[in-house]
């Protein structure tokens, strides 16, 4: 079977979660870079890391990379790639995404048109006609230029990898899936450990913690671009990519998890979610204040997303907010916290400075990962 550079990108940030989860995978990477990991598979590996990769937001196969400062090298860059073998004659291709950093071409519309025509005339030769239908599968296509060096591949995903499909209600700044996931496997917590998001809103950490402890593989419940492509990916890899990942799951857990938040409707959106992801059974969510926080039991994880206060109606609440979430933290008996916001007087109003702290972008807002380590449990005999 052929191999590819499949490309993965990510969150800013968390290459190294992602790049774990490849090598679990069982694939070899061949580059970890800002923004994305690119590791070497075939067809079968697009079918499984789109399944299973928890982190990644899409997953896409390189067709070439060159060099081009001008648009004419652009065009001929594009027009060189052996496009017939992986675009049929029927398919329908069009350039969905161009970006450019520290590049001389830096238009995305200019970069999107050329592209697109250097694909035309590249086919044209090799099926020896003038003129397509695209009336057959999609073949969406995205650019991207990093100092002079266009990378040119096709998205095998579709829809971005966060859209599990359970996530039908939301808050007003959701946490996305793949985020979610990625700050929880930062965290030493496993499904033996109890884990409370307070700030949960529509009960994405709660869900994707809950899935992760049943082995529930994220893509298990939805449709990706790429089924279509049996010109190059047998339908029946994508039949046993699910299957493989369905006799993995194990629902016989006992788990506490729990998930707070003020408002009611959303406590109720998250109920809708869990049921939707089939793990419902597995979490407590409850209309409750952060200052209602407490658990009797010891060595617990709080993992949370609290307000930012991005609204300038919002930031005077944040030391008051910060200050009981602090209160109510040192009041838990040997929990850890790991906190995720752009505040960055949050370790001065939690009244403690964090053991670790991570940069992250949550999409184009720089947030920090603290890390409030708690003592870890005696190991059980």
């Amino acid at each position: 079977m052929r191999i590819f550079d499949i490309i993965a990108p990510c969150h800013f940030g968390l290459e190294a979660v992602l790049k774990r989860e490849i090598i679990d995978l069982g694939y070899d990477i061949k580059c970890v870079e800002d923004g994305k990991v690119t590791f070497i598979g075939d067809a079968e590996a697009v079918c499984r890391a789109n399944i299973g990769l928890r982190t990644a937001e899409r997953v896409l196969i390189k067709l070439g990379e060159f060099k081009a400062e001008t648009y004419e090298e652009l065009f001929q860059g594009v027009k060189a790639l052996d496009l017939d073998e992986f675009i049929p004659e029927d398919g329908k291709f069009w350039v969905t995404k161009a970006s450019s950093v520290k590049s001389k071409l830096f238009s995305p519309s200019d970069i999107q048109s050329i592209v697109k025509k250097a694909m035309v005339e590249s086919l044209k030769g090799k099926y020896n006609i003038d003129w397509f239908k695209e009336d057959g599968n999609d073949y969406p296509v995205r650019v991207t230029i990093h100092k002079d060096i266009v990378t040119i591949a096709l998205d095998t995903s579709g829809d971005s990898l966060h859209k599990r499909g359970y996530r039908k209600l939301t808050s007003k700044a959701p946490l996305s899936e793949t985020l979610a996931a990625a700050l929880i496997q930062l965290t030493p917590w496993n499904k033996d450990r109890i884990l409370v998001d307070p700030f949960c809103g529509c009960g994405t950490i709660p869900i994707e913690a809950a899935m992760m402890g049943c082995n529930i593989a994220p893509g298990m419940n939805r449709e990706f671009t790429a089924e279509q492509w049996t010109n190059f990916i047998p339908k029946r890899l994508w039949t046993d990519a699910v299957d493989e990942a369905r006799d993995m799951i194990d629902m016989n857990v006992d788990m506490d998890i729990q998930g707070y938040d003020i408002d009611g409707k959303m406590v109720q959106a998250a109920r809708e979610n869990a049921k939707l992801a089939g793990v419902d059974h597995l979490i407590h969510f409850q209309e409750r204040e952060v200052s209602a926080l407490s658990h009797p039991k010891k060595y617990g994880f709080i993992i949370t997303n609290p307000p930012y206060g991005e609204r300038l109606e919002e930031k005077s609440e944040l030391p008051g907010l910060y200050t009981t979430i602090g209160e109510r933290f040192k009041a838990l008996d040997d929990w850890s916290a790991y906190i995720i916001t752009s505040y960055e007087d949050a370790e001065k109003y939690i009244g403690r400075k964090a053991d670790k702290n991570r940069k992250i972008y949550n999409g184009m807002i720089k947030t920090y990962f603290y890390q409030f380590a708690g003592p870890k449990p005696p190991k059980r005999r």
